[in-house]
């Protein structure tokens, strides 16, 4: 009974020496095996226990029990501090000769860029900004800008209404007559925004877009001072190889009213698929202020005169990045945004 209890004392000071001095952990699972493992050192101990005297047994197997309690919360203890140490000299390591790792960065939207674009035009040549509300009311959006009340326009196949006078606006135009109830002649605004329309979605539209306004009222002001202004914004966008003209069209709340082309972007008018070979595409319309819209808003058309034009930035972002499909704006498939 004394030898073995001997060699008990001498088996757990043997293992408690060899747990402190392991530096890892495949050194201190092979140490816990050695010991405490299934055919372990400890282990063969509790098989000599039948060669003791039977009423030695159960005192002898209760210290060699609590021998082998005492080193598994030894080896429990070793393997926190060998992971706080690890843990102490990854954070500690760290080589300063490694190249910096690079930081992804966030960009516009192609949509943002070509609009940021479009207002710097036309702030150089002294158009000022506004905004308006997205939801408006029938007078803003149609009533004050001469639209008939059987117009087509104010048609829920058209319009998104939220209820019999609130609406979601169709075009950026109601800017014009807040601008217009405020301030007196002259004024020159651009009124870039999001529009609604309860359009059908495929390649060529989209139920919501960005559209881009802008008007002038002044004395004497005409359609040649329009196209002018509208030739340098396109040359300036574009390049300035790039023709401009007008088509006779009708818009409720210019007269006369006209549709903006530009030669082909992609043959430089030569004609090509994406100008169905005509050498030109649209991009907007424009004409002079009608005067019942003038006499909504209390200017008088036989004082001032005044221009206004509308295009589609969607539109001019299709056109400069040579993209055939608007959705791709609308998805958000990092694929796409990732080349602007």
């Amino acid at each position: 009974m004394d030898d073995f209890l001997k060699d008990l004392k001498n088996l757990r000071k043997k293992a408690e020496d060899e747990i402190s001095r392991a530096t890892t952990f495949s050194e201190l699972e092979r140490i816990k095996t050695a010991y405490l493992g299934r055919k372990g050192i400890l282990t063969s101990k509790f098989k000599d226990l039948v060669s003791l005297p039977e009423n030695k047994r159960p005192e002898a197997g209760e210290i060699a029990n609590e021998i082998k309690l005492e080193l598994q919360k030894i080896v429990s203890q070793k393997i926190e501090k060998l992971k706080i140490k690890g843990k102490k000299e990854k954070e500690e390591t760290f080589d300063y000769t490694l190249p910096g790792i690079k930081i992804a960065t966030g960009k516009l939207h192609p949509l943002t860029q070509i609009s940021s674009q479009i207002v710097e035009i036309f702030y150089g040549m002294g158009f000022e900004v506004v905004y308006g509300p997205f939801v408006e009311t029938n007078y803003y959006n149609f009533d004050a800008l001469n639209f008939p009340l059987d117009h087509p326009a104010r048609d829920m196949m058209d319009t998104f209404y939220i209820d019999e006078k609130r609406l979601l606006r169709t075009h950026t135009s109601p800017v014009q007559i807040r601008v217009f109830e405020r301030r007196k002649p002259p004024v020159r605004i651009l009124a870039p925004g999001r529009v609604y329309r309860n359009e059908a979605i495929n390649a060529r539209s989209y139920c919501v877009f960005y559209q881009v306004e802008g008007f002038y009222v002044d004395y004497n002001v005409t359609m040649a001072d329009l196209k002018g202004v509208l030739l340098a914004f396109v040359q300036e966008l574009f390049g300035k190889d790039v023709s401009l003209r007008f088509r006779a069209s009708f818009f409720p709340f210019t007269e006369p009213s006209a549709e903006v082309d530009i030669s082909c972007v992609i043959c430089g008018g030569k004609g090509c698929s994406v100008c169905k070979h005509r050498g030109w595409l649209e991009i907007g319309g424009a004409g002079m202020i009608d005067p019942e819209v003038f006499k909504a808003v209390g200017y008088d058309p036989e004082t001032y005169s005044g221009y206004a034009f509308g295009m589609g930035i969607d539109r001019m972002a299709m056109l400069k990045y040579r993209i055939d499909d608007i959705r791709l704006f609308y998805e958000n498939d990092l694929r796409f945004l990732r080349q602007f």
